[in-house]
Formats: structure tokens, C-alpha cells, sequence
């Protein structure tokens, strides 16, 4: 049993010689709070939570075998390195992009007020009564009928709106901005184009005093995207203000007048009940248009409005001012509806009559004709120069493109055939 034993005891001494010369060439095993224990990116968190308060940080050794140019060290030169920025959502946090997006919303906002002081003393509101008559008693009243906006044109005290705003009216009052209401006048209007103008009983010297629009350079062109502010009285809060920009151009719109408003700029500045009539302001703070009408299936804003440009304010003020309505170009005809030429499944405008010694008169155009029982066609309008005619609001707008004594071919279908004859255009009332 001995040599057993003696066998048994040198094995297990020559395997701990073993054991001890194998642990001698093992590297130091890593500390467990050493991030690179694992291989897994460091928990900032926990690695400050393990570190005493008072230990200085250590750089941590490379690892062996790699070389010392992916092991890049803080440069020296440390009074040469930006300022050390603190982690997002510490105190004193910032950074570049915010700080230039609050600069340019507060330039907007900037802009905003001060287009607002320029224009808000120009901008009205407008109240118009009708006259009733109480059907116990008789006596006839004066009751408001309806509220709108408008704006100040010139320093004679002429106002501009719309039309739908006064339409009906038999007295009218402006509230300016200072709260003083003056009671004003019917110029005259183009129900067809929804304007009109009413004159301040004022004074020559108390009108001179009033802040007129303004009004930028005749044709400056429009651009979709540019910011709009739109200034008036929606639900009879006076003087607010709406900013949005141009959401389209040149769009056609049914108006009060049964045509359709063509060159209409669409916005989305907030437009409502009572905004009718006020003006629509570019950055500059100038006339780009007035407010009309809204697209909305509630009655308040969608975000679709649409305004009447300003150069066909422009022309056709002056001409309402001097002559109570616009001094607007015609043929001189009277013409069949347009729902009876469909009826008869015929394209164009049907002439009915002809006004004696009118441009159509002079030119040989000829209107319906009536032989015994029956009904003769005469002539049916299919252009206007280079403008296609199918119906009366197309004919309406092509001679909108014209001034009085402008020459014209008019293209005309009669008897089956097409043929242009030329007409010199008038100032002409009927059509």
C-alpha cells in the first residue's frame, strides 16, 4: 500500500508545478468595472456610479497588438479646442440650428407686427342698414343688415369692398381704426367683378388725415409660396390679423355677379365671415389683393380663400369713382341664356338682339329673326380674337381683355359656316 501512495502523492506534485507554471503566463484578469471586460459599449451612467467622487479619471491602456494610430489621443494643445458643450437636455445645452431658426422666427414675427401697424389704420369696418317698414304699426326702421371689411383707397375718403358686402343697402357706417364711425355714401360697383366704393362724409382736411392703402407698382408679379397677411373683421372682431402665404394663382371662381372671377389668388390665411372686402398684404405691407370669399363646406375657414387680384382692383376703381360703374368694353348685343343653347345642343353665344347703331350693328352681326311662326338663328359667337367662346361668362371675360375702341375679330358660325368679322368696341350698356 505504500508505493501506491507514494506514486499517487509525486503525481499530484508534478500537476500543481503544472497548474502554477500555466497560471504565471495567464495576463491579470480584467477588472470587473472595466468596460472592456465584456466588449459591449460603456454605460456612462454605471461607470460614474461605480468611480469614487475623488478619483481622477484614467485613460484607459491600449490594447495589445494594435497600433498606436488607431489609438488616437487628446491633442496637447487643449487651450486650443472649442469649449466643451454640455449633453442635450443639461442646463446650457444649445446648439446652432435652434438658435438660427428662433432668429428667423422672430424676423417673421417682426415682420409680421409691422406690417400690421402700417396697415391696420387702413383697414374698416363697414355696417350697412335697410330701411323696414313695420306692417302693424308703419313706422319704418333702421335695422343693421350685415357687416363687412373694407379698406381706405385715397386721402378723398373713398373706401373699397366688395360688393356682396353693400349689396341692399340703404345707409352705410365705417368704423375706423381710431373707433370714430362716419357715416358714408354709395359710390357706385361691379357686381360682376364683386367691387364697390363707398365715400367718408368727411371733410377735404379730416379725409387728408386718413392712412390710404399701399399699393405696389402696377403689374409686380406674384409668386406661389409668398407670405400673405390678411387684415378685417371676421364675426365683427374688428382688425385681425391672419398670416399664411399664396397657395395658387390664376384660379377661376364663381362670383356674386354670376361670371366667373377669373385670376383669383387662392391663400390660406384664415378668412371668415366679416374678412370680406379686407385687404390682402404682401411682406412689404402693399395691396396683393382683397379678400372675397372662402371655399368651406361649414361656412368658416378651410384654409381656402381667394381674393380679387389687385390689378383688377386698380382698373376698375378709378372708373367706378368717376363714372359710378366700369367703363366697360362691348358689343353692344343682347344674347340667348346659356342653358336654352345647350337645350338646342348649340356651342357658343347666341346672339338674340342687336343693339341699333352699336358695334355689332355696325359690323353686320345679326341677332334671332322671326319669320311667321318660326324663329330664325342668326349669328352665334364662337371667339373673340384669340379667346374661345362657348358660353356668355367666356364671352364676358374675352371682351374684359379690351378697352373701349379696341378693334376685334369677332368669330362668328352662321348658316354652318365659321367667319371672323371686325367689330370696334363701345362703351355700351345691355351687355
Amino acid at each position: 500500500m505504500t508505493r501506491p501512495r507514494a506514486a499517487l502523492a509525486a503525481l499530484l506534485s508534478s500537476t500543481a508545478l503544472c497548474l502554477a507554471a500555466c497560471d504565471t503566463e495567464r495576463p491579470p484578469a480584467p477588472d470587473k468595472d472595466d468596460p472592456r471586460a465584456t466588449g459591449s459599449p460603456a454605460q456612462p451612467d454605471q461607470a460614474r456610479a461605480a468611480a469614487p467622487p475623488s478619483a481622477p479619471s484614467q485613460d484607459p491602456a491600449p490594447e495589445q497588438g494594435a497600433p498606436p494610430s488607431t489609438q488616437p489621443r487628446p491633442s496637447p494643445r487643449a487651450d486650443a479646442q472649442p469649449a466643451q458643450q454640455p449633453a442635450p437636455g443639461q442646463p446650457g445645452a444649445s446648439t446652432l440650428v435652434p438658435s438660427l431658426s428662433a432668429g428667423a422666427a422672430i424676423e417673421d414675427e417682426r415682420n409680421s407686427i409691422s406690417v400690421f401697424e402700417a396697415a391696420a389704420p387702413a383697414t374698416v369696418f363697414i355696417t350697412q342698414s335697410q330701411l323696414v317698414r313695420n306692417r302693424f304699426t308703419l313706422r319704418v326702421d333702421q335695422i343693421p343688415a350685415g357687416t363687412g371689411s373694407g379698406f381706405i383707397w385715397d386721402a378723398r375718403g373713398h373706401i373699397v369692398t366688395n360688393f356682396h358686402v353693400v349689396a341692399g343697402g340703404d345707409s352705410f357706417s365705417v368704423t375706423l381704426f381710431d373707433d370714430r364711425t362716419v357715416p358714408a355714401r354709395f359710390v357706385g360697383g361691379d357686381p360682376k367683378r364683386d367691387i364697390a366704393v363707398l365715400a367718408l362724409e368727411l371733410d377735404a382736411d379730416a379725409a387728408a388725415e386718413l392712412t390710404p392703402v399701399a399699393r405696389p407698382a402696377k403689374g409686380q408679379p406674384l409668386i406661389v409660396g409668398q407670405k400673405t397677411l390678411a387684415i378685417g373683421n371676421p364675426f365683427g372682431l374688428d382688425h385681425t390679423l391672419t398670416v399664411g402665404v399664396i397657395s395658387a394663382l390664376d384660379r377661376e371662381v364663381l362670383g356674386y355677379g354670376g361670371v366667373t372671377i377669373r385670376n383669383m389668388i387662392q391663400t390660406d390665411a384664415s378668412i371668415n365671415p366679416g374678412n370680406s372686402g379686407g385687404p390682402l398684404l404682401d411682406s412689404a405691407g402693399q395691396l396683393i389683393g382683397m379678400n372675397t370669399m372662402i371655399y368651406s363646406k361649414t361656412g368658416s375657414s378651410a384654409g381656402i380663400g381667394f381674393a380679387v387680384p389687385v390689378d383688377t382692383i386698380t382698373r376698375l376703381v378709378p372708373q367706378i369713382i368717376e363714372y359710378g360703374q366700369p367703363r366697360r368694353a362691348s358689343l353692344g348685343i343682347e344674347v340667348v341664356p346659356d342653358r336654352l343653347a345647350a337645350r338646342a345642343k348649340i356651342q357658343g353665344v347666341i346672339i338674340e338682339k342687336v343693339s341699333p347703331q352699336g358695334p355689332a350693328h355696325q359690323a353686320g352681326l345679326q341677332g334671332l329673326r322671326r319669320r311667321g311662326r318660326d324663329i330664325l338663328l342668326g349669328d352665334v359667337i364662337v371667339g373673340i380674337d384669340d379667346y374661345a367662346v362657348a358660353s356668355f361668362d367666356d364671352l364676358f371675360n374675352a371682351l374684359d381683355n379690351f378697352e373701349p375702341g379696341d378693334s376685334v375679330a369677332v368669330k362668328v358660325q352662321r348658316a354652318g359656316e365659321v367667319f371672323a368679322i371686325e367689330a370696334v368696341l363701345e362703351v355700351v350698356s345691355g351687355d
